[in-house]
């Protein structure tokens, strides 16, 4: 499934950064064509794209995966976080990215422009069993969020798992975490997902801002399974991190 149907949504936040700063977040693309993708970040022109997670779908198919991480660093910066499908590839994603330009963040955290940007990798997760991503998911490695929150600046987290949020991230000072992983709930009524992997029926984060503002979740880019989307059109996500003077989360 491609993307030619995308809707571009923005969400503007408060940071308290001496200038404006406009991301682009990219979840689940899982093979799709990028194409479409690309050039909606080219029509927005951030200052870097972020990229959540389940770029790849799996062993045999991730090329266009890896082409548009290259594609989209040969142009802009770009961060990566691994999500579940990465797994698949069983430790192979930082060779394929090797010389693409893109910052792998897999359970670290660098700073681009006063902004610390966090990868918390996809792992066991909260005690909820994966399927058949149980045995080989590693056990999540949280210790490091501690240090990360306590950076300067504005904290930004990208976390595949939402169902991580309210265990691990809730608690701490992390400004935002943006997620994928739900894929819109996959058939949407009433501005509610019916069902999402690691949260089941009617799940609780599904798709736009919650908590405060602190967690945003994407619907994602592709539709990996045999059931059609419903009432949820594919999307890429603008992110913009206003300077001092904006007074609260929104979303256009």
């Amino acid at each position: 499934e491609g993307a030619s149907d995308l809707q571009i949504n923005t969400y503007r936040f408060p940071a308290g950064l001496t200038q404006a700063l406009t991301f682009a977040f990219v979840s689940d693309l899982h093979e799709a064509d990028w194409r479409p993708v690309l050039a909606g970040i080219d029509a927005a022109s951030p200052d870097a794209v972020l990229v959540g997670g389940d770029f790849v779908h799996n062993a045999e198919h991730y090329r266009r995966g890896i082409a548009f991480i290259r594609a989209a660093a040969a142009k802009y910066p770009t961060f990566c976080s691994l999500g579940n499908h990465e797994l698949r590839l069983q430790g192979r994603i930082p060779a394929l990215l090797e010389g693409s330009g893109a910052v792998l963040l897999d359970n670290a955290f660098t700073v681009f422009r006063g902004a610390a940007i966090g990868g918390l990798s996809s792992g066991q997760g909260n005690g909820v069993h994966r399927g058949r991503f149980a045995e080989t998911a590693p056990p999540d490695d949280t210790a490091w969020l501690a240090e990360f929150s306590r950076m300067g600046g504005f904290r930004l987290l990208l976390c595949h798992h939402p169902e991580y949020y309210d265990r691990w991230i809730r608690p701490l000072p992390i400004d935002l975490t943006l997620s994928g992983h739900a894929h819109g709930g996959q058939w949407r009524f009433f501005g509610r997902g019916v069902f999402a992997p690691g949260q089941g029926v009617f799940p609780r984060y599904t798709s736009g801002l919650y908590d405060g503002g602190h967690l945003l979740v994407g619907r994602g880019i592709s539709n990996p399974h045999a059931v059609p989307r419903i009432n949820n059109r594919p999307e890429l996500i603008l992110l913009r991190l206003e300077p001092d003077g904006v007074k609260q989360a929104g979303s256009t």
